[in-house]
């Protein structure tokens, strides 16, 4: 019990960066689902942002989509899931830095996200954002990408700020 009331603050803000990421991107999932599902893309910011409803049976890209069912299930759910639940419990449990957890809760709240899609619905993840400029252009995501992506990014720059401050 006494991991826990010293760990209180790591769990706190794990949970809630985690839950925050996972909700947000299950109510952007189910908005496009309602007004982008069968109709024409929305273009924004002269094309620089087009919201297009797709369905993703693959993972990044959709790579992936065509695998055999049982790579599918170990490479795209299984062992995902796991990963998810390792790296939980190491945020919760031992990491020391509340930056590093935060960065790695956005990685698994994203995670989370997609995986109950797959769970959920055949595999199939919802994607519906598209960036870019002119024919420079992300693949179609969601906002669990987004989540995944922005952990992973800042946890870099985190840690590459770390380490230069070791070096100087």
């Amino acid at each position: 019990m006494n991991v826990f009331i010293e760990r209180k603050k790591h769990i706190l803000i794990s949970l809630g960066v985690c839950t925050a990421n996972f909700l947000l991107d299950r109510l952007t999932k189910v908005l496009a689902s309602s007004f982008l599902d069968g109709k024409s893309p929305i273009r924004l910011l002269y094309n620089m942002v087009i919201l297009v409803y797709q369905e993703n049976d693959g993972a990044f890209l959709s790579l992936g989509a065509s695998w055999h069912p049982a790579l599918k299930y170990a490479l795209l759910l299984f062992i995902p899931v796991g990963v998810c639940l390792a790296a939980f419990i190491y945020i919760m449990f031992w990491e020391q830095k509340v930056k590093r957890a935060v960065c790695i809760a956005c990685i698994i709240g994203g995670g989370i996200g997609n995986l109950i899609d797959r769970i959920f619905h055949d595999f199939k993840v919802i994607d519906f954002m598209n960036f870019g400029i002119g024919n420079i252009r992300t693949g179609i995501l969601n906002a669990a990408d987004l989540s995944v992506c922005a952990g992973v990014v800042i946890l870099i720059i985190f840690e590459w700020r770390s380490e230069s401050r070791l070096t100087s």
